[in-house]
């Protein structure tokens, strides 16, 4: 029979543990303590506390501080899992003295606190520069797009929000008609408890939607055009992402090229990133100067990708004086890098220039007369014509349409429309070979600059800066912001660029 060794849990073990020889030389935790102790100026949280006579106590920032960059730092970013750490595990317990601060002390320091953790970024930007790791000769600017504490579902103009409290109130009526006409001569009160619920619940939401409406004036773009507003968090917004549509905020850094140190770092409730670079070169700046350096973009270029192109933010770039190099869309099409490119792809993927391989129609599978400027589609349906003279990227060319009526009832709607139950037709636009004349000097000016073998070569530096930056950022557990407003996710934004450049300096701690 076989024989098992002995199991008993009720013995104990005292174990002797001096916090200060778990901070281990050439750690994050190290180099991170080095810096709160000596390198980072606290007193600006001071004015937060006025218990300098009256009241308890209160916990020292610089432990709330370093509790939070380690848990971000190991992938910590709930502020209960952050206090169970501290009664759990060594590191922590030695990084905050035992003290074991409340969730809510430590939420409430995230929360309450932007302007102070902006100093507190300015302060590690300060040694960083003293220990020699900012070069100042090269920038590149990219960011993500996260998801933020704020329900999608919440989202919508003023348009769509009214239509959702007609829609409740009408499930409410709806409810209350088909309890009566079952129930008939009695009393209201015979509703079941979960009726009555649902009744309240939907009676809560319109009240909510009705009082935000008569609060909150409608978002516009800058042509005046209506933006979609959310409830619980009005200064995010409704963004496409790679994994789908979110209710959230871009987070935007730029990373010096000497040793990847991210030396700005700002959160848009934006979804497009074409507006947000001289907003980010203009916090830049400040930062530097805040800290008494010298201008960082007197003798920089600043690389980004082509989701920062347009020809206002080109112009105010010149009028600023900063060297930059911007991709367009059609930045590698140019390329003769990439001339080959497809040959690489797998090969149900590969598909020629020029080639059309897709499982939805195209341009070929549509009989198009330009004469007559008619289009048939594949069912052989005349579709409307809907611009004579649209401009594409630089092309002219004729825009026909389907309408709902007829695309929505085909047969052939899936290998048609890419998305069939989001677009009520499809549209599609015939070129006539003909180009626009080139309105946008700064483009052009751009275009010219980095099609060159020189440009080609500088640019090709911005991946091997900024992508390791964000890649190391996601491995941390960034997936999301847990906070509401611009100004709260900024800062925790800048807290996530604190612990980088903390890893940066794990080597330059005494």
């Amino acid at each position: 029979m076989a024989r098992y060794k002995p199991v008993d849990q009720h013995l104990s073990k005292l174990l002797p543990v001096n916090f200060a020889e778990q901070i281990v030389p050439g750690t994050f935790e190290y180099a991170l303590n080095w810096l709160v102790d000596h390198e980072i100026d606290l007193s600006v949280f001071d004015a937060r506390y006025c218990n300098d006579e009256v009241g308890a106590a209160a916990y020292h920032p610089g432990v709330l501080l370093k509790i939070v960059l380690f848990g971000y730092a190991r992938g910590l970013t709930s502020s209960r899992d952050i206090e169970r750490a501290c009664r759990e595990n060594v590191v922590f317990m030695a990084l905050s003295g035992d003290t074991q601060p409340h969730f809510t002390t430590i939420a409430s320091f995230v929360a309450k606190l932007p302007g102070e953790i902006t100093s507190v970024f300015r302060n590690v930007l300060l040694v960083c520069d003293e220990q020699g790791l900012i070069g100042k000769a090269l920038f590149a600017v990219d960011g993500c797009k996260l998801p933020s504490n704020a329900s999608r579902s919440l989202s919508g103009t003023r348009a769509d929000m009214a239509k959702k409290i007609e829609k409740i109130d009408r499930a409410i009526a709806h409810m209350l008609d088909t309890h009566r006409r079952q129930d008939a001569g009695q009393n209201l009160d015979t509703l079941t408890q979960r009726e009555q619920q649902q009744i309240e619940t939907l009676t809560r939401n319109s009240n909510k939607l009705r009082e935000w409406l008569a609060t909150h004036p409608e978002k516009t773009n800058r042509k005046g055009e209506p933006l979609k507003s959310n409830i619980t968090d009005n200064d995010s917004a409704t963004m496409k992402t790679s994994h789908g549509v979110v209710q959230g905020y871009t987070g935007v850094a730029a990373v010096d090229a000497k040793a990847q140190i991210v030396v700005q770092a700002s959160a848009f409730g934006i979804g497009q990133e074409n507006g947000l670079l001289p907003d980010v070169l203009q916090a830049l700046r400040s930062d530097f100067s805040a800290i008494g350096s010298t201008d960082p973009l007197a003798d920089a270029t600043v690389l980004t990708d082509s989701g920062y192109h347009s020809e206002a933010t080109l112009q105010r770039l010149a009028d600023d004086q900063v060297d930059a190099l911007i991709a367009d869309t059609g930045f590698r099409s140019r390329d003769p890098r990439f001339a080959e490119a497809w040959q690489h792809k797998p090969i149900e993927k590969q598909r020629q220039p020029g080639e059309h391989r897709s499982k939805w129609f195209g341009r070929a599978d549509f009989l198009y007369d330009a004469d007559r400027r008619t289009c048939i589609c594949p069912n052989g349906k005349q579709l409307k014509l809907k611009t004579v003279n649209i401009v594409i990227r630089g092309r002219r060319g004729v825009g026909f349409e389907g309408t709902r009526s007829m695309c929505q009832a085909c047969s052939l709607k899936a290998k048609c429309m890419r998305k069939p139950d989001v677009s009520p037709c499809r549209q599609i636009t015939f070129f006539d070979g003909s180009k626009v004349k080139e309105t946008h000097p700064q483009t052009k000016a751009m275009k010219a600059r980095i099609d060159t073998r020189e440009g080609r070569l500088l640019y090709s530096r911005r991946l091997g800066i900024v992508e390791p930056v964000f890649g190391n950022l996601h491995t941390k557990g960034l997936r999301r912001f847990t906070l509401r407003s611009r100004r709260k996710v900024d800062a925790q934004w800048k807290l996530f660029a604190i612990v980088h450049n903390v890893e940066k300096l794990r080597g330059k701690a005494p």
